[in-house]
């Protein structure tokens, strides 16, 4: 069965630890698309400096160009107010009915799953993806897959590990950061002058 990966995210920035995720979906068979989902209001995020939307979904695009089965998806920005995952992924299947979709998210956003709006519905309507990173805590990653599946939530846990990446320290220390970014990440950001660049 053919599937399109979800790939959400506030993406601010877009870092290498988003491209090795994307690299590990990419190489999957059974996937055949990966949407690339910039978040429009992240319920769950305060940041210190937010790109603007324009900067944000420019990066999206500029990920998109470089992997085969990656598509940018602004369904959250058609929608007013904070971007829930449960009404997007509501709205993705209606929209695409012929779609075999599956939610990708990192270990740190697995734990804290069951802090999502409406996460009881949510991990029955969608399977998901999920990628451990360097710095997550094994046992607590382990608990809380085994505590998700007992719930319900058709999970697959991914093989690579993702290199721990601080967005937050990105944005403070930008001209410190290349090695953290994909070039054309890099080269966008610094000629844009984002992060104070």
């Amino acid at each position: 069965m053919s599937v399109t990966a979800i790939f959400g995210g506030t993406f601010n920035p877009f870092h290498i630890g988003h491209y090795e995720m994307l690299k590990a979906l990419e190489s999957c068979e059974n996937i055949e698309k990966i949407f690339i989902m910039p978040d429009r209001i992240p319920p769950h995020k305060q940041c210190d400096v937010l790109a603007s939307d324009e900067d944000r979904i420019k990066m999206c695009e500029i990920a998109s160009r470089e992997f085969k089965k990656a598509e940018l998806c602004l369904i959250e920005f058609e929608r007013e107010g904070r971007s829930y995952t449960y009404d997007t992924v509501l709205e993705l299947k209606a929209r695409y009915k012929n779609e075999n979709f599956a939610f990708v998210m990192g270990g740190d956003m697995l734990i804290f799953f069951e802090k999502w709006y409406n996460y009881e519905l949510l991990l029955k309507e969608i399977p998901f993806i999920a990628f451990k990173r360097a710095d997550t805590d094994e046992n607590e990653f382990n608990n809380s897959v085994e505590r998700l599946r007992a719930k319900g939530m058709k999970l697959t846990v991914m093989d690579e590990i993702i290199p721990c990446v601080s967005s937050t320290e990105i944005r403070k220390n930008f001209s410190e950061s290349k090695r953290l970014l994909p070039q054309g990440i890099y080269e966008f950001l610094n000629e844009r002058g984002i992060y104070n660049a």
